[in-house]
Parts: C-alpha cells; structure tokens; sequence
C-alpha cells in the first residue's frame, strides 16, 4: 500500500471496516463507498489502479490522493443485514500506516430504503418485531431492484430539504438518491457472486468533499470521445451515439451529476445524467449558471478561483504526451454552507454569536461582503484512460488528448460568459 498510511493499530483495522454508501456521489455507474471522513473506496480495475501508481508528478493536484488498495467482502452481519466490509489485503499489514480509521468501526445498522426518501436506523433504538418484519420485506423486494429506481430515470432533477431546526447537516446523509443506486447495485452484484467469489479488491481514495460542511459538486464528462481503444462494436456504437447525442460531440463537456445547495429553501437539488445527455448547448450553459446560484443569488466570488484551476488544468493536460483520458469525469466542487464576514471593526469574540439570519442585508450595522471560497478541480474515473507507457496496450496515441483539451477550453469560456453578463 501507499507510504501515506501510518502509526494505526493493524489489529484494529483486521476487525474490518463497514462500508457506507458515499452520498455525495453524483454521477458514474461504478460504486463509490465511504472508508471513512477522508477517504473513500470503490472498485480496484486494473488500469485505473496503473493509472494512480504512475500518473505524473503535474497531475497529482488534479486527482484525488491515492491511499491504497484494500480486500472488501460481501457479508451478513450478526442481526442478517447485508454489508460490505473493508480488511487489508494479505501481506499487507506491515504498510498498513497513518490511516485515521476511529470512526470506522462496523456496526449493526438497518439501511431503509423508499422511493422518495432514505432512513437510516440504528437496531438497538426500534423494536425487534419491526425489524424482522422489515427485513421480510425487504428480502422479498430485493429481486425488483432495478424496478424500485426505475423512477430516478423519470425524475432526473430532484430536491431534498437538508436543513431541519438551523442544523443543515442534521437531514444530509443518505439522501443522494445516486449514491444510492450506485450502492445497492454494488450489493446486489455481489449477492449474485457470493458463491463464486466474495474477495474484491478495491482502491482507496481522498475523499475530496471532506472539507466542505455542503458540498456543491458537479460531475462533467469530458472529451468528444467516451469509449476506450478495447471496446467491443457494441459498446463503442453505444458511447458514439451517447456524445452525437449530448454536448459531448459539440463542445466536448456534458453534464453526468450535480448536486448544489439551495440557500433559500433549505434544500439540495440533484440532476442526473440521463437529465445531463439532454442538454443543448445554451442548457448546459444554463445548468452550469444553476450550479454556481444558491437559490438567492449567484456565487460570483467563485468564477476566477475555478477559472484558473482549470486553465492551469489545460496547460498540464496540454504537456501529457500520449494520455487519452477516455470516459473520465472532472470534478468542481464547492461549499454550499458560505463562511460568515463582519465589520472591521467588529469585536472577534462576537463571531460565535452571529446567525445566518444576521448576514442578511439588513442586518444593522455590520457590512458584510462574500468571502473568498475554496473551489476544488480534480479529474477522476481513469478506467479507459490509455497511455504509451502502459505497455500491454495495442493502441498507442502521440501527442495530447485534444478531445478532453478541446472540451476544457469550452468550458473555460462558458464559465467567462455567466461571468461577464452576471456582472453587466
């Protein structure tokens, strides 16, 4: 595993970490889990994994911190719930290092999910009889899987209220319904596979919206071309028709997920990617504007922070000779929860008494202005990405990945445009 793992009890993490759906995942069809607060996991495919163990020192900046590689097993717990469960790989416990894993010890949790909303309830505080009845029923559904999530394809943008009683993350987990999806598609595949295999290898990876209270994260496919040189016709005539289709053939971007905050509601709005494919370009335009409004007012701070990353972004990719970055996605994410400012003069020791309400225009006597926010970039998804130095593959390409280059420029100057006529 990767020397970013350190002082940590391996007799500890032995015991197994349970494995949560990540909610903030937004797009993609592989499933993304939740390691812990900084570090998530999914699926290990082995060009991907190349990727992260050999990717340029430039790039780093731009992907997420890969922490290692981990055996998770498909299990039932002692009260019959199905889980997932993380433990080190064979051998590897002497690299096992600086891995915070306090919050992740397994515990007995029953996962309920509904159409319209997801609950998750500890065993111990609801009666026994429920919770067999529930699980019953539950087993009995579990065939119609698919069936039950069919309705995310016809609700493309939803909303979910975040905020109960002043607390914005009181309401806030597990309430992405595509992470979700991802999660119990995951489950259901292993379930099929259990008495064939039930050894995964998985890879780990930073967590990129652990610093944010309300990630704003937007998930953009990117290039004119999706399918990797190893493609079957199928695929291939499938992914050529999804970018003839979408943005993606016009200006090399398209919408896969978004999930932003809206401050004047209190609630979070996800579209999806079957939502994102039927864009025109002016409605790509236009989602990317509702990414950056938080339901009062547009987060114009935060234009010239994501404008330089991905320009720096485009130079770096620009330099990489032979990469194809086929399939992968670009990740722009944001705090939906604003950092409070005062007056100069203002007394510190008042800051711990300020509400929201407080920063409101009419708010007396103090001035405030928006704040300068962190805005993140980072590439992910490298499960087709391709490269002169992976020396099994056939296929060899020269020069840069003019697709993705070529989808970044114009994304760069729709992000200038929203800027320049919010400012008119």
């Amino acid at each position: 595993m990767s020397p970013a793992f350190g002082a940590m009890e391996v007799e500890h993490y032995s015991k197994g970490v349970l494995l949560e759906p990540f909610v903030h995942q937004v797009g993609g069809h592989s499933c993304v889990l939740r390691f812990n607060d900084k570090t998530i996991c999914k699926p290990l495919i082995q060009r991907e994994h190349q990727f992260y163990e050999t990717l340029p020192t430039e790039m780093r900046k731009f992907t997420p911190q890969y922490e290692g590689v981990v055996s998770v097993s498909f299990e039932e717990d002692k009260d019959g719930n199905l889980c997932l469960i993380a433990y080190p790989l064979n051998g590897d416990h002497d690299n096992l290092e600086n891995l915070d894993n306090s919050d992740c010890e397994p515990k007995s949790k029953l996962l309920r999910w509904t159409n319209k909303k997801t609950t998750l309830l500890e065993n111990e505080k609801i009666p026994k009889e429920w919770v067999w009845q529930h699980r019953k029923e539950e087993k009995i559904k579990s065939h119609k899987l698919e069936e039950e999530f069919e309705w995310l394809k016809k609700s493309e943008v939803l909303y979910y209220t975040v905020e109960k009683k002043g607390a914005v993350t009181s309401q806030f987990k597990h309430h992405n319904p595509w992470s979700i999806k991802c999660h119990q598609q995951q489950l259901q595949r292993m379930k099929e596979n259990a008495k064939h295999r039930n050894q995964y290898k998985f890879i780990l990876l930073e967590n990129l919206t652990s610093r944010y209270e309300v990630p704003c994260v937007l998930d953009l496919k990117m290039g004119t071309r999706q399918h990797g040189d190893d493609a079957s016709e199928e695929k291939k005539a499938n992914q050529i028709r999804k970018c003839q289709q979408s943005t993606s053939a016009v200006i090399g971007v398209r919408v896969c997920g978004m999930q932003v905050y809206q401050a004047g509601t209190g609630q979070l709005m996800f579209m999806d990617k079957y939502h994102g494919r039927k864009l025109s370009v002016q409605g790509f335009k236009e989602a990317l504007y509702q990414f950056f409004h938080n339901g009062k007012y547009l987060r114009r701070e935060l234009f010239e922070s994501v404008i330089k990353k991905l320009t720096e972004l485009k130079s770096v990719l620009e330099k990489q000779e032979s990469y194809r970055f086929y399939s992968s996605s670009l990740l722009i994410i944001y705090d939906g929860k604003e950092a409070q400012e005062v007056a100069v003069d203002s007394d510190p020791e008042d800051l711990e008494d300020l509400s929201e309400e407080s920063s409101d225009e009419s708010a007396g006597a103090y001035a405030y202005k928006p704040t300068a926010s962190t805005v993140d970039v980072r590439m992910i998804d490298f499960a087709h990405t391709t490269c002169k130095y992976y020396g099994e593959d056939s296929v060899v390409h020269e020069g840069q990945d003019t697709g993705y280059v070529f989808g970044l420029q114009n994304l760069i100057d729709i992000i200038k445009e929203i800027r320049d006529e919010s400012s008119e």
